[in-house]
């Protein structure tokens, strides 16, 4: 097969990732098709450059079974590739004299980790696993001329070293690093059984859905806020004669403009819209308030921290807008009255508070795995704007009167004959 005469379609999510960089990255959750996408790209680097060497890698590897090799013997053959490439119990010979060979990180030592040296690319996969002392091995052995680096991982812990060195805002500024996050919902062949196991984890394993599916770290399940009384995914109509309630926490940079619409019914609180995302300019607020119906007839309630947003909103464009109050303590206020529901239903389409909804959690202590009294600031924007929509349900109970040390009904004193 001529180089030239090979096409391969893949989701747009994994464009970044074509052009050459020194450090390539994948984290995201199950059925995502990464491990599909990292093993095509290798194939075709292989067929594209004679002599090409690679290595895929995992923290431990018992057995080639433990490896992508089957998956990469796979792609040759789909690809109709058999020709061009010789598979042998242990390794694949790529045209030109080139290789791929597949080995466990915990094998090597500071001397038998030099055999890698002149490799083109390196994929490390299941990169949550690979240790410290790994990464510090690869990383400057993998030395050659325009070599890459691969990472595909289903995050575990943001302590990982994968992630402590690809997810940070100076990977971010590195023009060699280019990390992407793929889902389930990325991939246009997310096969049917799939995703009904998907649903199935959705209803029944909401604590573990989000690492599984969407790439979330996994959480201690002791820590989670809202461990029980919600429903996710449902379908449901909003009755005409419903009381809606609107609410806006303020973002910009690195946290989102988040809006949500919702409605009581039968002491269960309905959340049905749940619309925003990050760097929103000011002149697109409108537009963003418009995707959730009833928002210019309905009151909103937004987060008082920008006062000049609201009059700006309210004066220019007429919103019925204005500050929700807060005090000490209104957070947790606001999360007891959520919770004093008989149950919370999200809407499918509010997909967006339904994720926060699944992983805002108290804080755990590293060491000891404690769960403590204070709540994780993240994975709270819709929930903060729900809480403010609901201003005036929300009681500020440090304000109320102290009643510990009242002894009891007044009594009056009086004497009869």
């Amino acid at each position: 097969m001529e180089a030239n005469s090979l096409a391969l379609e893949t989701p747009a999510v994994f464009e970044p990732l074509l052009r050459p960089t020194r450090y390539k990255g994948v984290w995201g959750g199950r059925g995502s098709g990464k491990s599909h996408f990292f093993a095509e790209l290798l194939v075709e680097q292989a067929l594209m450059r004679p002599g090409f060497r690679a290595v895929c890698i995992r923290e431990i590897q018992k057995s080639l079974a433990m490896s992508v090799k089957q998956l990469v013997e796979d792609k040759i053959n789909g690809m109709g590739l058999d020709d061009s490439f010789e598979v042998l119990d242990k390794e694949i010979r790529t045209p030109g004299d080139g290789i791929i060979i597949f080995q466990g990180m915990q094998n090597h030592t500071a001397d038998s980790i030099k055999s890698l040296e002149g490799f083109d690319v390196a994929w490390v996969e299941e990169a949550q696993s690979l240790s410290a002392f790994s990464m510090k091995l690869l990383r400057p052995t993998i030395r050659k001329p325009g070599s890459e680096i691969w990472f595909s991982w289903n995050p575990s812990k943001e302590t990982d070293p994968v992630d402590a060195f690809l997810r940070t805002p100076e990977a971010d500024a590195d023009p060699e690093i280019v990390v992407i996050n793929a889902n389930w919902s990325d991939n246009p062949w997310f096969p049917a059984v799939l995703n009904d196991e998907r649903e199935r984890d959705l209803r029944n394993r909401p604590d573990e859905y989000d690492h599984i599916w969407e790439g979330g770290y996994q959480q201690t399940t002791e820590a989670l806020i809202f461990r029980n009384r919600v429903e996710y995914g449902c379908r449901f109509e909003t009755p005409d004669d419903a009381r809606l309630y609107f609410g806006v926490d303020w973002g910009f940079a690195k946290d989102p403009t988040a809006i949500v619409r919702c409605f009581i019914q039968d002491d269960v609180l309905h959340i049905d819209h749940a619309e925003g995302g990050i760097g929103i300019e000011m002149d697109a607020l409108p537009a963003l308030f418009d995707r959730v119906p009833g928002s210019r007839e309905w009151p909103i309630m937004a987060d008082c921290a920008r006062p000049e947003t609201i009059s700006y909103l309210a004066n220019k464009y007429r919103f019925r807008i204005g500050p929700a109050k807060k005090w000490k303590g209104s957070v947790e206020d606001g999360i007891e009255r959520l919770k004093a529901f008989r149950g919370i239903r999200i809407h499918e389409r509010a997909e967006k508070a339904a994720r926060e909804f699944r992983t805002y959690s108290y804080k755990v202590d590293r060491q000891t795995e404690h769960v403590l009294p204070k709540i994780e600031d993240a994975n709270n924007h819709w929930i903060d704007a729900l809480r403010y929509a609901l201003d005036g349900l929300i009681q500020n109970r440090r304000t109320m009167p102290d009643f510990s040390a009242f002894a009891g009904p007044p009594t009056i004193r009086r004497s009869f004959v």
